[in-house]
Order: structure tokens, then sequence, then C-alpha cells
């Protein structure tokens, strides 16, 4: 089992930033791929990020060369830094962890969810 608690989030001003971090339990976190969604009022739940096991990382075109998502397996800790803000970044964002090893941008393959952390950005 792991359970994973999402912070971090807050209202930011259009071109700024914010880091979201991902507190997870379970021993075996670290072999498990995570991955970052965002779901906005009315719409359906978005990928935002995906991140291996050792680190590497994929994006949609929405937040390329402006989102990082990262991890420290050693602290069981998950990261997603977002920079250059805009107003349609507006959401809640989520932490998902699959036990699959493998990246994957589909929410259904995740197992494990957060419980949301809201990011306002404002213009």
């Amino acid at each position: 089992q792991v359970q994973l608690v999402e912070s971090g989030g807050g209202l930011v001003q259009a071109g700024g930033s914010l880091r979201l971090s991902c507190a997870a339990s379970g021993r075996t976190f670290s072999s498990y791929a995570v991955g970052w969604f965002r779901q906005a009022l009315g719409k359906e739940r978005e990928f935002v990020a995906a991140i291996s096991w050792s680190g590497g990382a994929i994006y949609p075109d929405s937040v390329r060369g402006r989102f990082t998502g990262s991890r420290d397996n050693a602290k069981n800790m998950v990261y997603l830094q977002m920079n250059s803000l805009k107003p349609e970044d507006t959401a809640v964002y989520y932490c998902a962890a699959t036990f699959r090893s493998t990246m994957t941008t589909t929410p259904m393959r995740y197992d494990y969810w957060g419980q949301g952390t809201q990011v306002t950005v404002s213009s």
C-alpha cells in the first residue's frame, strides 16, 4: 500500500513559480513510476508529467520547458517544479503512483493517488 500527500500549492501571479511536493509511504516506492496530473474546474483530468523510477521524465507539449518533475527515492519524495506559470495552469494538481516501473500518461494505469493541492495562477 502506498499513500501520497501533496503540498506546495497556492496562489501565484502569471509568470511566477511554484514547487509541488509529494510525500510517499511504502518501502517499495522507489521502484514505482509516478505521475503528476491536474484537473481544472469542469474539465477532465490532464496528464502533466510522468517520472520513471530512475528519474527520467516525459511531459505534454502544454508544459514542456516550463515544468520539471523529479524524485528523491532516498526520501520517498516526488517534486514538480513549475515555472512561467500561466492562468490556464490553474487546477487541482495530483500526484499518482503505479507499481509498474514504466512511465504512463494514462490516469487509469495509476494505482495510488494523493488528495490533490490547488494551484491558482492570477493574470
